[in-house]
């Protein structure tokens, strides 16, 4: 018999739904596959077999992964995995009404960055503001951006476009509009509320669960609230400048090899900085990123 091959939406205890050519169906892990197969996950491509009866199919496989959205898991060492397959995530943030912050923007982007998954910026609510300057700061980073306006439907349809056949994570600060915005792309959308905190929480007590939302256009859009909550920790601090697209032509280039682009004489980045290469703000961004990051407990304090 010829495994079905399907797409896994939503984890419910111990079901799995899984979108296939057929249709959605449910499946559990079959035995095998639960002691050779890592845990199954929101995006993961899986292999399935019929149950006799008809009632649940059973997963025997998993494809392998082009990308990993990790987290860390609160008690104990390691990560855990929270969707498998993402292409792209999107960072919305308001033009203006509530000012935009670009150091939780650039937290966000390094989340995504850090997991290896392809990072775009969009910035809402332009028929208020055309956030000429912040539009500007984030495509001198290197990012590709999408302004829109869910009032006058201005860049919906490029967006949309973006959206359509991959699979997308769009998060975003409250208030930036991210809702009204994936409903002007789809009507319908059942999105849960919860938002990202703008002063970074460890999220100890953060529980992070993605649902996979299929579009009408093709592609998928994930939900996971608490995306600023996944990822950050567990960056080795050494590598964190790598997650600043502007800064890796200099990397590498620095006169010391642990270099950490504060204070060091002979630091490329610092000096592209002061050429104007760099932006000054993106720069202050990493700083305080990497005194996070070098600061933060180990994991069985």
């Amino acid at each position: 018999m010829t495994a079905l091959q399907g797409t896994v939406l939503e984890r419910d205890g111990a079901v799995y739904r899984v979108a296939t050519a057929a249709g959605e169906i449910r499946a559990v892990l079959a035995g095998k596959a639960k002691r050779d197969t890592a845990r199954v996950v929101v995006g993961d491509r899986v292999r399935l077999e019929p149950d006799p009866e008809a009632l649940l199919h059973a997963i025997v496989g998993v494809e392998p992964r082009t990308a990993l959205l990790e987290r860390r898991v609160p008690e104990g060492r390691g990560a855990r995995p929270v969707a498998a397959n993402v292409d792209q995530v999107f960072v919305v943030t308001a033009a203006i009404d509530p000012a935009p912050i670009p150091q939780l923007i650039d937290r966000l982007l390094v989340v995504a960055e850090a997991n290896e998954i392809a990072a775009s910026v969009v910035v809402n609510k332009v028929d208020l503001d055309s956030g000429t300057a912040l539009r500007a700061r984030l495509g001198r980073a290197g990012y590709a951006v999408y302004p829109t306006s869910v009032r006058t439907g201005e860049g919906i349809d490029v967006f949309a476009a973006a959206l359509a056949g991959r699979t997308s994570v769009v998060t975003g600060p409250s208030g930036a509009g991210k809702s009204s915005l994936l409903n002007r792309v789809q009507p319908g959308l059942q999105l849960r509320t919860a938002e990202i905190s703008a002063r970074g929480r460890r999220g100890r007590h953060t529980t992070v669960s993605a649902v996979m939302l299929p579009l009408d256009a093709g592609g998928y859009l994930v939900d996971t609230p608490g995306f600023s909550e996944v990822g950050l920790w567990g960056i080795d601090p050494a590598e964190l400048d790598s997650c600043f697209p502007e800064f890796r032509p200099f990397l590498g280039e620095c006169r010391y090899a642990d270099c950490r682009h504060r204070t060091e004489p002979g630091c490329r980045v610092r000096d592209a900085v002061a050429a104007d290469d760099v932006a000054r703000d993106r720069w202050e961004s990493y700083l305080v990123l990497l005194e996070e990051l070098e600061n933060e407990p180990e994991e069985w304090e």
